[in-house]
């Protein structure tokens, strides 16, 4: 691996390597929360919306729009706010981004049209978003090295946890009444004050304000946090090195140094993310064009329970294997699995439904990686920038890829659309043998 192509680490301090604490678990699951969100926000606007077109009077479009509304809003604020965090601070950002949730989650409640709820549900996707640039830099900057992996990877599964819930909550909620989903998309607007209440004292990073040379005001945050005067020593080693070096400015992220990261963390995110949500959400289609009727409950049922266990089986994958090697075995198993749907697609559905269970299984494993590796790929002047241009991005390839996945289906086959999607998976696979950095146990700068 060459200098330029290294990830961006610094020296490994007793910071880096100090047992874990209940403030690391308390950053970490503070962090849940956008991810829950973010997945419960996805969830009731899928169950409400039929219920709502049919009240306030609009058509598909309309419904196009407030389905993806909250996915632009996400790519706004991953963008913009991740951006922001590194010039201001994280912490300001990172403890009133939820107040924006709060207050436009309830005012869904009064919404008379579609305009009005477009509106706030891009808002709600920004403050999203923005906990998405913020939570991981912010998890990543202070936890130990030796838990990183596994607390990152843990909030993955928090947005399927937040899906799961609205699914069976919206249900339930909408047939209570005529006006039962103002309540239902109002409800959001709860833990989100709860998360404002709960983030308050939460301290600035130690990295970033090393990074702005406030060393004394770094050092209070690492007393606080019950560091040492090994600890403190380190500190000061860093802010030397940090001193010596130019400021970082968005543009670098494209730049010499980190282009390849950027381009990997791009290219690697979205080859995860454009099958996942094109097929799952579209999965009674695809399951049909498997031979796998919509009566087949049992099937479901298996799917479902793949998808758990893949995702808890994806915490062990990151703790114990090397980023690299986890991200290039998980995309040609992938692979694998998927193209047989594509070239042999009128296969027994015995033979095509195991491969997509496993399919299932690796997918839910290896999404587990896209908090992980981000948060790991950049210095600590571009960390938060760089997190929010990966999630943001992400977004926008999820939403092209499951508005494009039915006109596929309809206009060039199902076989095609399969062999498409695989092509995405070789390009994730062939962008990480390139370009794939090593950074567990990385000390980062």
């Amino acid at each position: 691996m060459t200098t330029e192509s290294a990830p961006a680490g610094g020296e490994a301090t007793a910071f880096d390597d100090v047992p874990l604490n209940r403030f690391h678990l308390r950053i970490t699951a503070l962090t849940f929360c956008a991810n829950y969100s973010d997945g419960y926000e996805l969830g009731i606007i899928s169950i409400a919306l039929p219920v709502i077109a049919g009240q306030l009077g609009f058509g598909t479009v309309w419904e196009g729009l407030l389905g993806a509304s909250a996915l632009i809003g996400i790519f706004l604020g991953s963008v913009v706010v991740g951006w922001a965090a590194d010039k201001i601070g994280r912490q300001r950002l990172y403890t009133y981004n939820f107040v924006l949730i709060a207050l436009a989650s309830a005012a869904e409640f009064f919404v008379t049209g579609p305009t009005q709820l477009f509106v706030l549900r891009l808002l709600i996707g920004i403050g999203i978003g923005a906990d998405y640039a913020l939570g991981p830099t912010l998890v990543a900057e202070f936890v130990p090295r030796r838990y990183r992996g596994g607390l990152l990877a843990s909030l993955t599964v928090l947005w399927t946890v937040g899906y799961v819930v609205a699914f069976f909550l919206g249900n339930w909620m909408v047939a209570l009444g005529d006006d039962a989903w103002r309540w239902l998309l109002a409800t959001s607007s709860l833990p989100a004050v709860a998360v404002v209440l709960l983030r308050l004292g939460v301290p600035e990073s130690p990295r970033w304000l090393l990074a702005r040379g406030r060393v004394e005001q770094a050092r209070a945050v690492v007393r606080r946090l019950g560091g040492d005067e090994a600890a403190l020593q380190s500190l000061a080693r860093i802010a030397r090195a940090a001193a010596d070096r130019p400021k970082a400015r968005y543009r670098d992220l494209f730049g010499r140094a980190h282009w390849r990261h950027t381009a990997f963390g791009v290219v690697f995110y979205n080859a995860q993310v454009v099958p996942y949500f094109a097929i799952y959400t579209f999965l009674p289609l695809v399951l049909l064009k498997m031979g796998v009727g919509e009566e087949d409950t049992t099937s479901d049922g298996l799917l479902n329970l793949f998808l758990l266990a893949g995702s808890l089986a994806g915490l062990w994958f990151v703790a114990k294997a090397t980023r690299r090697g986890l991200t290039i075995w998980s995309f040609a198993v992938l692979m694998a699995t998927l193209a047989p749907m594509a070239l042999w697609p009128s296969a027994p559905t015995a033979l095509l439904f195991p491969l997509f269970l496993a399919f299932t299984f690796t997918m839910s494993a290896a999404v587990n990686l896209d908090q992980v590796y981000p948060a790991e790929l950049f210095p600590t002047d571009l960390r938060s920038s760089g997190v929010g241009l990966l999630n943001g991005l992400s977004r926008i390839g999820s939403a092209i890829g499951t508005f494009l996945l039915p006109l596929s289906l309809d206009h060039v086959g199902f076989s095609p659309t399969m062999l498409i999607l695989t092509l995405v998976l070789a390009g994730g696979l062939a962008a990480s043998v390139a370009w794939a950095p090593e950074t567990k146990n990385l000390a980062l700068d």
